[in-house]
């Protein structure tokens, strides 16, 4: 490990008078106290945390492998997993993955790891810590899902993906484990568990120094959960898998709340007030230290730049200054003062020090982020933009990064959703922002019927700026052409959204040309 350390020059913002500090803070911390009187009743009785007195990543998503005899062998692995419950059918317990671990020697006890959930922001989130533990030499272990196109990306090491063959060396190694532990149990492990355990057996041989983990549904009885996570991480929590965690923001952040440990620091990002109320009391049960947005940290000021945007972060620490993220939207700006928090707690600051985190260091580290299927451009003339967002939260802060960022003249949506979402509030938050839309479906079993699709989308863009096309290929060709008859230099756009399969299998298609 290198001496990369938070800075203790003379001058740093770690030596600060909090009343000037908070004097430029006024707009975030207004907002964050205006708020249900309750909210002070349960911070009463929690400890906040404010400090008192990488290398350069590609886009991360790995093409089939080139050598035949690798790609049948990663095929096989692939339809062995697929084979097993996939992550949509769900028994919520965490007795088959702590079985599994306990034969495979509880691999996730040899590394500290950072936990992340919430609704939306998770993995670019993810990729955030990612990079910036990386820029301060620590070795990293990441583990995200869904995947955008290939099934290694969901576990990385040192910010890439695991090779193919280190993918199938892993399944390899605790196969013979997998199939003891299904003999054993009611049901057999689900695709998810099997997926966390070679996650995490490939952390501790690697070894990683740190693992950044994301939940893959909830938090309580998710399968990632067998970790004593240091760092509890909360994105912005919204309704989504409403069948499974609950009918309102409250009720979700009951089951993310779960991965809060005893003693553990937890940064949440600005919350609703009722999952606001359930993370605090949570928080003062488990004698965790808390860090919000808004009030610990937060953003202080952005403008946009070319290629992503420009921000002053304030951390536990200090403020950040022209720290640029190659990346679009107000969110994603927050989720990087979120990153810069949970490092800053990892590390320390805000509980033992007020130290700041060296700032050459934080800016190289978020110059190399990357999130593919964000608000990515993956084509100009016209200019194609990919977002994952598949609830109305999502997709209201992707219409809201489209706009402040590309200005198109005239934007093409392409909408491909799946079967159990609010897809008409995902409709409604693109409506504003799309003159027609194209819908369509993905190759997913889950995907939802394209002329059920379509009747939602009549209803909220009228029948006349509606075009229905069952193929994705199809229906981006669709698009493309629309955008194009404004001519090359009218500023057209394509959007293609709705979930992170059809987001996938699109930027397959695109960027094969």
């Amino acid at each position: 490990m290198s001496e990369h350390r938070p800075s203790d020059q003379p001058g740093d913002r770690g030596d600060f008078d909090e009343s000037h500090e908070f004097d430029e803070f006024d707009e975030i911390t207004a907002a964050a106290t205006d708020r249900d009187p309750d909210l002070a009743v349960i911070e009463a009785g929690s400890r906040t945390l404010r400090a008192q007195a990488g290398p350069a990543q590609d886009d991360g998503v790995p093409a089939r492998p080139e050598d035949p005899e690798v790609d049948k062998a990663l095929r096989a692995v692939e339809q062995e997993l697929a084979g097993r419950w996939g992550e949509t059918k769900l028994d919520p317990s965490r007795v088959r993955i702590e079985a599994l671990l306990n034969v495979l020697g509880d691999p996730q006890r040899a590394y500290p790891t950072i936990h992340i959930t919430g609704t939306n922001g998770k993995t670019s989130t993810a990729r955030m810590i990612e990079a910036l533990l990386g820029a301060f030499d620590l070795r990293t272990g990441r583990y995200t899902s869904p995947h955008v196109q290939s099934i290694t990306e969901r576990i990385s090491l040192d910010g890439a993906p695991i090779s193919a063959e280190r993918f199938i060396e892993t399944y390899e190694d605790i196969k013979a484990y997998v199939e003891m532990v299904d003999g054993m149990q009611e049901h057999r492990l689900s695709f998810f568990e099997v997926l966390t355990a070679m996650a995490y057996a490939a952390f501790a041989d690697a070894p990683v120094d740190v693992g950044v983990v994301e939940v893959g549904m909830g938090g309580t009885w998710d399968a990632t959960n067998v970790i004593d996570a240091s760092v509890a991480v909360v994105t912005p929590i919204d309704l989504d898998h409403t069948d499974r965690l609950g009918s309102t923001p409250g009720e979700i952040a009951a089951e993310k709340a779960g991965i809060i440990k005893d003693g553990a620091t937890v940064v949440l990002a600005q919350q609703p007030v009722d999952a606001a109320q359930v993370m605090l009391k949570k928080a003062v049960d488990m004698d965790a230290t808390v860090a919000r947005s808004g009030m610990e940290f937060g953003v202080v000021a952005r403008e946009i730049a070319v290629g992503g945007q420009l921000l002053t972060l304030r951390g536990l620490g200090g403020e950040y200054e022209q720290v640029f993220l190659p990346l679009y939207g107000a969110h994603q700006a927050h989720n990087a003062a979120v990153a810069l928090a949970a490092v800053e707690a990892f590390f320390g600051i805000g509980a033992q020090h007020a130290r700041r985190l060296d700032m050459d260091t934080v800016r190289k580290a978020f110059a190399a982020v990357s999130s593919p299927g964000r608000l990515e451009v993956v084509r100009r003339s016209p200019t194609v933009v990919l977002d994952a967002a598949h609830n109305p939260a999502g997709a209201r802060a992707a219409a809201e990064g489209v706009t402040e960022s590309f200005g198109f003249s005239r934007l093409i949506g392409v909408v491909g959703s799946s079967d159990g979402k609010d897809v008409r509030g995902v409709l409604e938050a693109l409506e504003p922002i799309c003159t027609e839309i194209v819908v369509t479906r993905n190759s997913s079993e889950r995907a939802m019927d394209v002329d059920e699709l379509a009747g939602v989308a009549v209803e909220v863009f009228g029948d006349d700026r509606v075009q229905v096309e069952p193929r994705l290929d199809d229906a981006l060709e669709a698009a493309i052409t629309l955008a194009e008859e404004e001519s090359e230099f009218a500023g057209a756009g394509v959007l293609v959204t709705g979930s992170v399969i059809t987001v996938g299998e699109a930027r397959l298609l695109l960027k094969r040309g």
